[in-house]
């Protein structure tokens, strides 16, 4: 019995524990809503302009290709504007601009293809005024699809150009 008891008090004594922390439920350590001074924006959140979620949901991260080019379409130039806006108004941010290709062709052509098609993107960025220090380039040719089947539908999504931002500057 004692030790039934002693449980008890044990499992009283860490839910009240549990219940003393007022940010348990997303508000700050003193009980208000963290968003409350920012208009409704949580910093980092897709809801942030300012943060990489934003870019990435909002703004668009990637740019597609037609079969075998590098050529940017005008979609692809309409996600790059919005990519330069963003990257001119967030200074802080570099990026790497990663290009891919579909499984189709040699390991070479592909990695080349994809080399060609970030190239185009970082290109049209720099035109945009985005500093060409703060864009890197890579290839991963075929070896990174996002889509795996043998279907044209698949083939084009893995036929593109991704920014992916890094924080701070580099010397």
């Amino acid at each position: 019995m004692k030790m039934k008891s002693s449980i008890v008090m044990i499992c009283a004594a860490l839910s009240l524990a549990a219940c003393t922390d007022p940010a348990r439920f997303g508000g700050g350590a003193d009980g208000t809503d963290p968003s409350a001074n920012t208009g409704g924006v949580v910093p980092g959140s897709a809801s942030d302009p300012a943060s990489p979620a934003y870019f990435q949901q909002a703004v668009g991260d990637r740019v597609l290709f037609a079969v075998d080019q590098s050529t940017l379409t005008a979609e692809g130039r309409a996600t790059l504007d919005g990519q330069a806006v963003w990257l001119l108004q967030n200074a802080d941010y570099t990026a790497v601009i990663e290009g891919h290709a579909d499984e189709q062709g040699t390991r070479e052509y592909n990695l080349a293809l994809g080399a060609r098609r970030a190239d185009a993107a970082r290109a049209y960025l720099v035109s945009q005024g985005v500093q060409a220090r703060r864009l890197q380039v890579v290839s991963f040719g075929k070896e990174r699809p996002i889509e795996v089947c043998s279907e044209e539908a698949c083939y084009a999504k893995n036929r593109r150009a991704v920014t992916v931002l890094a924080g701070g500057l580099t010397s």
